[in-house]
């Protein structure tokens, strides 16, 4: 008996993904939790295993597709078993991506029997706004029809001729001159949609205070020869996560989320700091679990793997969740400072400032020291301005003396 294996829901509000790639073929003999299929989902790619044993029947999506919970992805049964009733006649789409133009594919020529290639949310969109999607050309991979093909054609007065289609994206003269349209990537959507919602979330108010790091960066220096001569590596960032969850012992309120609907405040007995980490293709948080447990040799280690496993898309959803503070270190970016905006349902997050030799004045002398700022993002629903200013002074502060730093650890 053939079996369809649909898109399943992988908890915490995610809906949609993207198939990024298949790592089986039609015809070919699976077992039961054998890897089916990477797709991206959240900010993660991940492998969906096959809860069947069998033959690959019928692959429903090509690469490079959006999908949404409940979209089937493949047909699994006995080798020569026919499909189900109702898929016979809807041949798999291609998933071999074309490099070649779109326009130029459309020369191919055509198989009759072969449905336009389109996920079940672009044939929906194609059905309520009136679109036969036979007329649409497909600006997707594989020549898949999106949905702002749809609506394209939806708002053109006569059908448009082609586009003319670059490997980065679809040309388009208009009356300043010539755009390129470039599609929005999976994780983009998801980042501008965190984005948007936190803004729209909480109240963010941004607390900025300087630090003098001079002291901090010598006991890195003398700790990252040592590391490193061993074959490790070793940055500043442990420093400044073993401050932060310091001080997030004492204040509580900056390590917790809010259940409005239950009018509570989570106060949160774990420390799981997330670090921000700029990819190619936009930016990723990873959670460093019990942050408070590991010694700094133990973080440097977790943070490069973290960081290098997320610039890869390999991290598992779940080393992207469950944090309760978050620390952004922009300053090897440049800058003054900046305002960082809250991870939700996180209640704030550390911003990290260029370091730079600056003239200070220290015992009514002026002298060169190493100074950065040192910024917090927080929720002013929920924490008080000058609950922020207290945070921020103590956290500097332990920053700037790496000795006392080190005896409350």
């Amino acid at each position: 008996m053939a079996f369809v294996f649909n898109f399943p829901d992988v908890g915490e509000g995610i809906h949609e993904g993207r198939v990024v790639e298949w790592l089986v073929a039609e015809g070919e003999t699976v077992g039961v939790d054998q890897p089916l299929v990477k797709v991206e989902t959240d900010k993660a790619v991940v492998e969906l295993p096959s809860p069947y044993a069998g033959a690959v029947l019928r692959l429903h999506v090509a690469s490079d597709t959006a999908i949404e919970v409940g979209d089937a992805l493949v047909t699994i049964g006995e080798a020569g078993e026919a499909l189900p009733p109702g898929e016979s006649n809807h041949p798999a789409p291609v998933l071999v991506e074309v490099p070649t133009p779109v326009a130029a594919a459309s020369a191919a020529p055509s198989n009759g029997s072969r449905r336009p290639l389109a996920t079940p949310r672009t044939r929906a969109l194609a059905r309520r706004v009136g679109v036969d999607l036979g007329s649409v050309q497909g600006s997707g991979s594989g020549g898949r029809i999106t949905d702002d093909d749809v609506q394209r054609a939806a708002d053109a007065p006569t059908a448009p001729a082609a586009p003319a289609v670059s490997s980065a994206g679809i040309s388009e003269a208009t009356a300043y001159g010539a755009v390129e349209r470039v599609s929005l990537t999976h994780l983009r959507k998801v980042i501008a949609g965190a984005m948007r919602a936190s803004k729209q979330i909480s109240a963010h108010v941004t607390h900025v205070e300087e630090a003098d790091v001079t002291e901090l960066f010598a006991q890195y220096r003398t700790i990252k020869a040592s590391v490193e001569a061993e074959g490790g590596r070793f940055t500043l960032l442990p420093f400044f996560i073993k401050a932060l969850v310091t001080v997030l012992k004492d204040y509580p309120i900056f390590n917790a989320s809010v259940d409005e609907a239950r009018g509570e405040i989570l106060l949160k007995k774990y420390y799981n700091i997330g670090i921000t980490v700029d990819t190619p293709e936009g930016l990723i948080v990873p959670v460093i679990k019990d942050a408070d447990r590991k010694d700094m040799i133990e973080l440097a280690a977790e943070i490069v793997d973290l960081a290098g496993r997320a610039r890869e898309r390999k991290l598992a959803l779940d080393e992207l969740r469950g944090g309760s503070c978050t620390i952004t270190n922009i300053g090897p970016l440049g800058g003054v400072f900046a305002t960082p905006i809250i991870n939700q349902p996180e209640l704030a997050i550390v911003g990290l400032h260029k370091i730079q030799d600056r003239p200070v004045v220290v015992d009514g002398e002026i002298v060169v020291r190493k100074m950065m700022y040192m910024s917090i993002s927080f929720d002013h629903r929920w924490i008080d301005g000058a609950e922020g200013a207290r945070f921020m002074t103590d956290l500097v502060n332990l920053v700037a003396r790496p000795g006392l730093l080190m005896a409350r650890l």
